[in-house]
């Protein structure tokens, strides 16, 4: 269970003994150097200061039910306000606990609903909560961020522009363009971050998404804004596919259908003066509803031996590789001789275009294969799609957790609409039952969701390496990989499916669906199991091109992903490089990626604590730039009194290990 220790409470209402139909709220944040101004009148605005700079100025909001408009013409009954702080343990997360602090504002309206305002050093939070009776529909929400000047601005566009736009993978890289010249028709999902200018970046996010849209934004043309948008409420859905999967076909006039007395999710403007701050706010985690689950000693996380990245891609087998038990027992066996806590079966375990997974294909007898998984200490976990285990969601979770299977990868939800979300709260709530994990492919971004349910043990929605299988070069991954960490990485874990041992070059990448290649050096591969946030870690390549690099294998599998206690981010800047330290005991793994610029840094080791650490490096080789697979792997004891030394190649990088001796 979930407890939470509350250093201090201290409340002060302000009871207004009459109706006020207007008036102005000051919000400031613990350290004082953010404050949100709530003005209420004809229509609810605010706006948020960085001490003395404006950030954003007249952000109208509102809910726009059935009958009535939350927020306009409000009138206020009561404003009480509140300060409290929170340390907040954490699951299978960048650190076991961290410290809250911020101050809260509650203004409640007449007519049985109320806005909540928090204020945090990190960030600004709001969200509606009415008192009503009976259900409602909500036809609309009106979210406003208005900036005063054309700043430049991080956004992930919808990937299917000309059709739903909301139904999609939340899988892209990020345009980086001025508000004023974003593309005003397409939508974007969260998170976006908007360049404030003197190191200042705004985020927004959002947290506790339960029965209700995600949001998207849209900029507005001749405006200097981004605009809360949202799918409407599905009125019919089809199943098309190869995968049986169901898709929206039409839809209603409105968003939300709902209950009365709720709280909407919270809408976050994660607020940094440094960059190296943005990878560890912590706010969408902090808000997110506490965990449901009381006994959470079940849940394991850990490495994967994954086929699907590397097409089932054995050779030097007596056996044709592909879904059967041959290739399935192999990839166990290479799983057990690495320490690899799981093997995942992905697509083709059952017929997709059925879509029944409670039929397994005849080349595979899964539960002895479970046995054999069970014999070598190698658990195994299941791919299906969000509306199979949906449909068979009681019969399978019971089936396959008696049958001794981990969990499930699930896939192509690619929506967040209010009937996508109560999907994945209903699988979350019954696989928990059951004692099974999830790892959520094609799905919205986090929102708190894993520590509601922690259960969810690893998050897609990232331009991850699969798809290197079909991307030209032209999708900068190199770019993308030192701006993710720093935006998507805000909102949560993320399954990106690192460990390529085909390296290359930005002038010899290409796509090769049997055979993939990532781009960028082995050593950026190498950072991204220290870099990422991912308690559920895959090893994408196949288990002959692991064999044939064994230093970088042991090192793979040496580096722990659960059990992390402290996150820090050493040094770097949004779309350039990214420096990243993680503490388990005494022990730190630091690791390091930069874009298609060459790049030298410094490592100033005196964040750690007094004693002899004994060190392994991995660092791009001498010949990097043209051989991306070039590394050298280097000892030495150091302490906190030094400064290491290390060269990046284009697209390149380094992992380290400091064992405490």
């Amino acid at each position: 269970m979930e407890m939470k220790r509350i250093f201090g409470l201290s409340l002060c209402a302000l009871c207004l003994g009459t109706t006020v139909w207007a008036g102005n709220y000051v919000l400031t944040s613990p350290g004082k150097t953010l404050k949100v101004n709530i003005n209420v009148g004809n229509t609810v605005s605010y706006s948020v200061f960085h001490q003395d700079k404006v950030l954003m100025k007249n952000n109208e909001l509102a809910l726009e039910l059935e009958n009535k408009v939350l927020g306009e013409d409000a009138a206020v009954k009561r404003v009480s306000q509140n300060h409290r702080k929170e340390q907040i343990p954490a699951f299978y997360y960048r650190c076991a606990d961290f410290d809250t602090e911020y101050n809260e504002m509650k203004i409640s309206f007449k007519g049985g609903y109320s806005l909540i305002f928090r204020a945090y050093n990190e960030g600004i939070a709001y969200r509606w909560d009415t008192d009503f009776k009976d259900s409602v529909l909500v036809r609309n929400e009106k979210a406003e961020f208005n900036f005063p000047e054309n700043y430049k601005a991080y956004l992930p566009y919808t990937t299917n522009p000309k059709g739903d736009q909301y139904a999609m993978a939340f899988q892209n890289i990020y345009t980086h363009t001025s508000l004023g010249e974003a593309d005003h028709k397409t939508v974007a999902f969260l998170p976006v971050t908007v360049d404030c200018g003197q190191g200042l970046k705004v985020t927004l996010l959002e947290s506790d998404l339960r029965s209700y849209p995600g949001m998207f934004v849209r900029t507005c043309e001749g405006e200097y804004s981004l605009n809360g948008v949202f799918a409407e409420y599905p009125s019919e859905m089809g199943v098309r596919g190869p995968r049986a999967m169901t898709y929206v076909k039409n839809r209603h006039d409105y968003i939300a259908k709902t209950e009365g007395d709720r709280s909407y999710p919270w809408r976050i403007m994660a607020i940094t003066e440094r960059d190296e701050e943005m990878p560890v706010n912590n706010l969408v985690y902090a808000l997110a509803e506490p965990s449901r689950i009381k006994d959470l000693s079940w849940i394991q996380g850990g490495k994967v031996a994954w086929d699907w990245w590397n097409d089932w891609g054995l050779s030097g087998v007596a056996f044709k590789a592909g879904i059967n038990m041959d290739t399935y027992k192999h990839y166990i066996d290479f799983a057990a001789e690495n320490h690899l806590e799981f093997v995942i079966l992905d697509e083709g375990w059952y017929h997709p275009g059925k879509g029944d997974m409670l039929t397994v294909i005849p080349e595979l007898d899964l539960p002895a294969l479970v046995e054999y998984g069970r014999s070598k200490g190698v658990k195994l976990i299941l791919w299906t799609v969000f509306n199979v285990l949906d449909k068979q969601l009681e019969e399978a979770c019971k089936k396959y957790s008696a049958m001794g299977i981990s969990g499930f990868k699930v896939d192509f939800l690619d929506r967040d609409d209010q009937t996508g979300v109560e999907m994945l709260y209903r699988i979350a709530e019954t696989t928990a039952k059951y004692h099974l994990t999830l790892d959520l492919h094609g799905f919205y971004k986090p929102t708190g969701i894993n520590r509601t349910f922690p259960n969810i043990i690893n998050i897609e929605s990232v331009f991850g390496m699969e798809e290197m299988k079909w991307s030209t070069v032209d999708k900068d991954m190199m770019e993308y990989d030192v701006t993710m960490p720093y935006i998507r990485m805000m909102a949560g874990l993320l399954d990106y499916q690192p460990g390529a041992m085909r390296n290359a070059s930005k002038k010899d990448f290409r796509p090769i669906y049997y055979n993939p290649m990532s781009q960028g050096t082995r050593c950026h591969q190498l950072a991204a199991y220290i870099v990422h946030d991912s308690p559920l870690t895959m090893l994408s390549d196949n288990p002959e091109a692991y064999r044939k690099e064994r230093e970088c294998l042991d090192f793979i599998a040496s580096i722990p992903n659960i059990g992390i206690e402290e996150t820090k981010i050493l040094q770097g800047q949004l779309g350039e490089y990214i420096v990243v330290a993680r503490r388990i005991g005494q022990n730190w793994y630091i690791g390091g990626m930069t874009d298609w610029n060459a790049r030298t840094i410094e490592l100033d080791l005196s964040f750690l604590p007094d004693g002899q650490y004994q060190s392994v490096l991995f660092a791009d080789g001498v010949n990097a730039a043209k051989q991306a697979a070039d590394y050298k792997r280097s000892e030495q004891t150091l302490n906190k009194n030094q400064k290491v030394k290390i060269d990046m190649a284009p697209g390149g990088g380094f992992a380290m290990s400091l064992k405490c001796k």
